[in-house]
């Protein structure tokens, strides 16, 4: 089995982990039919997809090709690898895990790395907190104390202080842990000289932490003016992708086990969300820089379906706001921005305003389309007859984006108050004016028609017929079925010798043969969807799939055949070839 686990507590945990309940954790599942039915929280889709089916205990999403079974969403939900996939769902209904044997040495390697890598990045959080708490961190506590942060807040998020650039690697030598695993965790890195040094020397440290408690990164804040960057990550490992995390991801997950959430506040940076949720938002995430990815999208998408994006109110963070808008629009967040005073963070309006001040913001956080017309008004003098001009052309390529006719009416009016021009005026240069160019990432593919020939679509509607145990298929033999492509015969071998040994037929069984990915499977799936396999019309089209596989045997043992006879030199074969060619294009004809 996978990663040396026992098949039977593979089986027992499944059993134990109904995948309806394990995803409707994650996505809003309604029931249709016998199967259960969201949109794909993989792809952005607005008309559901995604289907989950209760008896055989899979899903499959008929936009995007995605399946499996409950270990392998659970794995791919959370961006975690097989075992800790298997601990996720093992926790969830209290199972021990049993020892488990790996069954390659890339596997153990592996998975020691990845073991020795978070062990050395919590050795190193606790270093950086004792070095806080140490008296030789004046200029560190200062800053704390500077930001009025409270000493349960420090605690809450692990804060810590690095004094010097060559402590923490000596530190993690003294304690045994290999020189290439320090490296490999980002919190050193190494000089041209060979030598070993902190990576975040001299700063503030912020702990990044995942969903499931561990260290996997640190954030560090210079305390001084340099030349480098304020604040910088440690590099990207085998535990850390900046693009798919979230500054604590962690205390959220804690918050909406404990309250629910309506709603996600996504800031910039760690002081905002750590002056923020000292504040009592507690549902605040950071995206660790203004570039939001479709990755974080999707993460934060899991807690909560409304966010509101509140970064700095200078126009660099202004744009930022935007583009963060588009991602999460385009993933199927309800989206809006928060607009804070120009020059400020969140971090320094809370301190100015209050904490009503802020919640003052959020309430009247705008739609993208509002906040760009917003931002637009910003750069330029409307005292000005030209600059007027330009931003009136500009507005109204902007409210030309507007998906209804009403939105569009309301923003001209909004328009024609703030330039003084009519109504009608504007309404007409409205129709006149070419759309704004919308720069958006790619979406991702839907699978169509992937072109396959007559054949291929012939055995996988004999084998979805039969996986699925349609009525007419109950009785059908496989064994004189000839599948050439592997993925076939392997899903046939399986059939038969499930139907040997009296078992029943499960389709959640083939993700524990195939990968989830495999194309070819996928393809068998989507067959499953509606009443494919119901009525006289999916008989008689089974019918004709099992004919078109025998015309295609004999097709085939006749060029075999044909083949062989124009290079027969005996007479007598030769006849005897010929007669059987006759018999098989008699029997073609029939067809």
């Amino acid at each position: 089995m996978p990663n040396g686990l026992d098949s039977e507590f593979l089986a027992k945990l499944k059993s134990k982990n109904d995948i309806v309940e394990v995803i409707g954790n994650y996505v809003s599942l309604e029931k249709k039919g016998s199967n259960y039915w969201a949109c794909c929280p993989f792809h952005h889709e607005k008309t559901p997809s995604f289907s989950v089916n209760s008896i055989d205990q899979y899903y499959h999403c008929f936009g995007c090709g995605v399946s499996g079974d409950v270990i392998t969403f659970v794995r791919e939900i959370e961006s975690v690898d097989f075992v800790d996939a298997v601990k996720i769902l093992a926790e969830r209904v209290k199972m021990p895990l049993p020892d488990i044997n790996f069954d390659s040495e890339k596997t153990i390697e592996q998975k020691r790395r990845r073991d020795a890598v978070l062990k050395i990045l919590r050795e190193s959080a606790h270093f950086y907190l004792h070095n806080l708490n140490s008296g030789r961190a004046d200029a560190h506590v200062q800053y704390i104390l500077d930001r009025k942060l409270s000493s349960s807040t420090v605690r809450k998020f692990g804060l810590g202080a690095s004094l010097d650039f060559k402590s923490l690697p000596e530190y993690l030598l003294d304690k045994g842990y290999r020189r290439d695993d320090i490296l490999e965790s980002g919190a050193v890195t190494e000089t041209d000289k060979n030598r070993l040094i902190d990576a975040q020397g001299g700063r503030l440290i912020f702990p990044i932490i995942n969903a499931f408690d561990d260290v996997v990164a640190f954030g560090g804040r210079v305390l001084e003016k340099t030349d480098f960057a304020k604040y910088k990550n440690t590099k990207e490992t085998i535990v850390f992708n900046k693009s798919k995390n979230l500054y604590n991801i962690n205390l959220l997950k804690k918050q909406k086990k404990a309250a629910g959430l309506k709603n996600i506040v996504m800031v910039e940076g760690y002081m905002d969300t750590i002056s923020l949720w000292q504040a009592g938002f507690y549902n605040v995430v950071a995206s660790m820089g203004t570039s939001l990815t479709k990755e974080q999208a999707r993460l934060a998408k899991r807690y909560a379906d409304d966010v509101l994006i509140s970064y700095d109110g200078d126009f660099a963070g202004q744009k930022g706001a935007i583009r963060g808008l588009e991602i999460l629009r385009d993933e199927g967040v309800n989206v809006r921005v928060v607009a804070l005073p120009e020059g400020l963070d969140p971090d320094d309006v809370v301190k100015k305003y209050g904490n009503d001040g802020y919640q003052k913001c959020l309430d009247e956080a705008m739609p993208l389309i509002d906040f760009k017309l917003n931002v637009l008004g910003r750069n330029y003098d409307l005292t000005k007859t030209e600059e007027k001009r330009e931003y009136i052309a500009q507005a109204l390529k902007v409210i030309k984006e507007a998906e209804s006719e009403s939105v569009r009416e309301d923003l001209l009016k909004t328009l024609r108050d703030k330039t003084g021009m009519t109504f009608e005026s504007l309404r007409r240069d409205l129709d006149n004016a070419p759309s704004a160019p919308v720069v958006r990432e790619a979406p991702e593919p839907v699978r169509n028609d992937d072109g396959a020939d007559r054949n291929v679509k012939a055995c996988r509607f004999i084998l979805a017929s039969v996986l699925f145990n349609a009525k007419y298929a109950r009785n059908f033999d496989l064994e004189g079925v000839k599948f050439d492509n592997n993925v076939h015969n392997i899903i046939a071998q399986y059939i038969k010798g499930r139907k040997k040994n009296g078992e029943n037929v499960r389709a959640s069984d083939l993700f524990e043969i195939f990968d989830e990915n495999t194309p070819e499977l996928s393809a068998i799936l989507d067959l499953s969807m509606g009443d494919s396999f119901e009525g006289y019309g999916a008989a008689k089209y089974f019918e004709d799939c099992v004919k078109t596989l025998e015309r295609q045997k004999i097709e085939d043992e006749l060029k075999r055949l044909s083949a062989a006879c124009d290079a027969e030199t005996e007479l007598d074969k030769k006849r005897q070839l010929t007669r059987s060619i006759l018999e098989l294009t008699k029997q073609l004809k029939n067809f």
